[in-house]
């Protein structure tokens, strides 16, 4: 019995030797890398793609299928499903791949790939969802290992299912011989649980500037750590063509320990961490990429594209299983004044060898194309620079003012050039409507009974169609995609809808009825959407009580978001106080937001949420409400009325996208705005305000589409519109951007006047004046006749008057020319106009008239409105 019960402990040990030994790290590597030898000249991504390494372990083959590229800078994708339903961890990464023919491999996770052919232009993504980078790769960069007990957990209920491999063909001369490629990588996967999970950190600045021929511009990334302890075993830098270096380090105490520090022209690859380094909770993690804006002609921003440039810095760290956290990332610089201790080699640059440097990058003829693309997109800004010879006025002729509305929240244009309107008719939203936890207190209202769309004709206001009664409780936001289909937003039901323009019923619906929140499923009173009519991408602004931008798929699924809460002072890049309105630029792949309290439209990269830049102007005051993009580089915004004691007026902008210049501003003539809340314009500068106060919405048209005739006098422009209609307009000289209060209240006291009856008492006196001179004249020439001359000088005095009526009559004396009369006076355009008498001649004129026309014209400013709250 003994000699049995021995044996069964021996059988034992053995089994137990059997299992560490498969799970050492170096005799798993040996067979995985034996394994892979023999493997490696084969595409094995459809034949093979799963080798068994164990009982527990298996390695995973994620290759290129036999690929071409066709062109240099070719990036293309392909994915693998993870092969086992419940979770694993991948512990070692393997990359085949040469310089030769690869830039670089990046490696995501995630649960949908973008397609599902064997592989794909990555243009149109890597995934639907969000992803996650698990490796990267570039310039025969060595094997990632993974420290022992560590692990990227995948599969499950928590990883990812699939993985996409994304390869990029720099220069593509290797291809001559059209030989295919079957560059990946094999990855190490375990089902044996592991006690330390992996994850990726990411720190990159959203906001730098490199000013052309500056030679050093620093960029600084700072955030506070505010989770459980982290260990950090490997980085990655990573920038464009002007990064000279770049470092990262642990702030403790005020003592700095560098992480990693490398040139970004060298491979970018994850390398050891030398000294492993371990943060804990309030530490600060911080990071300097330093660039040289030398033989740029322009300033270089953040972005995606080659003339752009990129500051990142990528940690992989472990965490204990319960605590893990697999993706987190900073974008700011919490505390700049700290970097004034950096360490000295975070300035200085990391030399690298011309040779090395065409290498790594795998362009040889990178340098002379940067340029040439350099100069085509300066090229190209400089041609959308736009014509600002025009301006923006109020289509009084327009009936659609006396449209009897609810609260006008929303405005659009269909694809036919449709107008439409999205109103709440009898409800309102006011201090009752929400209790302090954002829940919607008026459910017993029931749903609007109106039909809330309503889509006019844009020129006569007649009512085409109506639709959405009982949908709705309190509408916000509304957008049309290039399908016609309506998207729109409820803050009481803290939902976004897309509705067909035919259908009764959502085609879509995000969010959870009248649950506010701020996780992936719900929203918190959501603002607006935007769609991408290219990927048909959705993007929503939520909101009033959430601060960010978060993007969902075509059909639904959330995919990320950006933004947080302005802090206290000056709101930095990517910080919301109520994101009100979404504007989409396809022309440059770009989102702006309307960042409502925080007075300034923010701009951001579509896809990633990078942060592109900024436009604010004094003008705007503290609010702006709504934005809208008009395609060929026009920008067009409201802003809200001034808090009492501010001079800024309520009033619509219109900008230069490219430079965000102020070309113009315009207030309507009839009624005043109240709270304009939303705005949508035309290609053909046709604009239409809604003012959720007012309940109304007006119509404005660039002058440059009217037929006008105009008689300028007094500061104040008379014109008379091609469809019998009077405008009379009080407008100064054009300087939007002015800052002089004075004169912004001069502006807006002669509106007020012009639309009191000024046109009628100033037409008719402009006509008066001339005869009333002239019977003076007349008058005059009779006395003088009479009482000093008599009969005999009758002769001397008509020839004496001749001199002072040749400026009225012309040189036949035929009739009074006005024709000429008005152009004798500066800013007076002749366009539409007829003049009484065609005999008088402008070619004579008395060298004795000293008349200064224009201060007979002019007259003295009128006192400063006063200020109203």
């Amino acid at each position: 019995m003994a000699g049995l019960v021995n044996n069964l402990l021996i059988l034992l040990l053995v089994f137990q030797n059997i299992c560490l030994g498969f799970r050492s790290p170096l005799a798993v590597f040996k067979r995985y890398k034996d394994t892979s030898r023999s493997l490696s000249s084969e595409c094995l991504g459809s034949d093979r793609p799963v080798v068994s390494l164990g009982l527990s372990d298996f390695a995973l083959d994620i290759r290129m299928p036999g690929v071409t590229p066709k062109q240099s800078d070719t990036y293309l994708c392909m994915s693998v499903p993870l092969p086992v339903d419940d979770e694993a961890y991948v512990v070692d990464f393997k990359p085949h791949a040469s310089m030769d023919t690869v830039h670089h491999m990046l490696l995501f996770g995630c649960n949908e790939p973008s397609s599902t052919e064997s592989y794909w232009d990555c243009d149109e993504g890597t995934c639907k969802d969000k992803s996650n980078i698990l490796y990267a790769w570039a310039r025969n960069a060595p094997p990632t290992r993974l420290p022992k007990d560590v692990g990227f957990r995948v599969g499950g209920e928590t990883g990812g299912r699939f993985f996409v491999l994304q390869v990029h063909y720099g220069d593509i001369s290797a291809f001559r011989d059209k030989h295919k490629d079957c560059s990946g990588v094999t990855l190490h996967l375990t089902h044996q649980k592991q006690p330390l999970i992996a994850g990726m950190y990411l720190m990159m600045s959203v906001n730098t500037v490199i000013p052309p021929g500056e030679k050093a511009v620093d960029a600084d990334i700072a955030c506070h750590y505010k989770r459980f302890p982290m260990h950090l075993f490997a980085y990655r830098v990573h920038t464009h063509r002007l990064g000279k270096v770049v470092s990262g380090y642990r702030v403790r105490n005020g003592q700095w320990t560098l992480i990693g520090r490398q040139s970004p022209q060298l491979p970018q690859a994850f390398y050891p961490v030398e000294h492993p380094v371990d943060v804990s909770y309030d530490d600060i993690l911080a990071a300097r990429c330093v660039f040289s804006g030398e033989g740029r002609a322009t300033e270089t921003h953040i972005g995606g594209t080659a003339n752009d440039e990129m500051c990142n810095f990528y940690i992989m760290y472990y965490m204990e299983a319960k605590h893990a956290v697999s993706y987190m990332t900073c974008t700011q610089n919490a505390n700049p004044e700290m970097f004034r201790n950096i360490p000295q080699e975070a300035n200085i640059p990391i030399p690298v060898k011309s040779d090395m440097l065409k290498m790594t990058h795998g362009h040889h003829e990178e340098t002379k194309d940067t340029d040439k693309t350099s100069l085509q997109q300066a090229k190209k800004e400089e041609e959308e620079i736009l014509d600002q010879d025009f301006h923006i006025e109020e289509a009084v002729e327009w009936p659609g003012l006396d449209l009897q509305l609810g609260q006008v929240s929303g405005l659009a244009l269909d694809p036919e050039n449709n107008l439409v309107i999205f109103h709440r008719g009898d409800h309102v939203w006011d201090e009752n409507s929400f209790d302090s936890k954002f829940v919607y207190q008026q459910r017993g209202l029931g749903p609007i009974e109106q039909n809330t769309i309503l889509v006019l004709n844009p020129s006569n206001a007649k009512l085409l169609h109506s639709m959405g009664k009982s949908l709705f409780y309190l509408p916000h936001g509304l957008s049309i995609d290039k399908n016609g289909n309506y998207w729109v937003t409820d803050v009481a039901l803290h939902q976004v809808f897309k509705l067909g323009a035919d259908d009764k019923e959502p085609l879509l619906i995000l969010g959870v009825a009248l649950q506010p929140g701020s996780d992936k499923n719900h929203f918190c009173q959501p603002t607006d959407v935007a769609v991408d009519p290219i990927t048909g991408g959705i993007y929503v602004s939520d909101g009033y009580c959430n601060s960010r931008i978060i993007q969902f798929s075509p059909n639904g699924l959330y995919m990320m978001q950006w933004g947080e809460e302005s802090s206290s002072g000056k709101a930095r890049p990517g910080q919301f106080h109520i994101p009100h309105s979404l504007a989409l630029i396809p022309d440059f792949s770009q989102l702006c937001v309307a960042d409502r309290e925080n007075g300034r439209i923010q701009c951001f990269r579509l896809g990633s949420g990078e942060f592109v830049r900024e436009i604010k102007h004094k003008s705007f005051g503290r609010e702006l409400f709504a934005v809208s993009y008009v395609p060929g580089g026009l920008l067009f915004a409201v802003n809200g009325m001034p808090y009492p004691g501010e001079a800024e007026p309520v009033q619509g902008f219109v900008m230069n996208f490219s430079t965000g210049e102020i070309i113009d501003t315009f207030i309507p003539l009839r009624k005043s705005f109240e709270m304009p809340h939303d705005v949508v314009a035309s290609e053909e500068k046709t604009v239409f305000i809604g003012d959720v106060h007012a309940r109304a919405v007006w119509k404005f048209a660039s002058t440059e589409r009217m037929e006008h005739r105009s008689v300028k006098k007094a500061g104040i422009e008379v014109q008379e519109i091609k469809e019998s209609e009077t405008i009379v307009e009080a407008r100064l000289k054009n300087n939007p951007e002015s800052t002089d209060p004075l004169k912004e209240q001069e502006k807006q006291h002669l509106v007020q006047q012009a639309s009191t009856g000024v046109s009628f008492v100033l037409i008719t006196t402009l006509l008066i004046i001339p005869v009333v001179v002239l019977l003076a004249i007349l008058v005059f020439i009779r006395w003088r006749k009479t009482t000093v001359y008599g009969a005999d000088g009758e002769h001397k005095l008509d020839s004496s008057s001749g001199r002072i009526l040749g400026r009225l009559r012309g040189k036949g004396g035929g009739g009074l020319n006005l024709g000429n009369f008005f152009a004798s006076h500066k800013g007076y355009s002749r366009k539409g106009f007829d003049r009484l008498s065609t005999e008088g001649s402008d070619q004579e004129k008395d060298e004795d008239d000293g008349t200064d026309s224009e201060e007979e014209c002019s007259a003295p400013p009128p006192p400063p409105a006063p200020s109203s709250s």
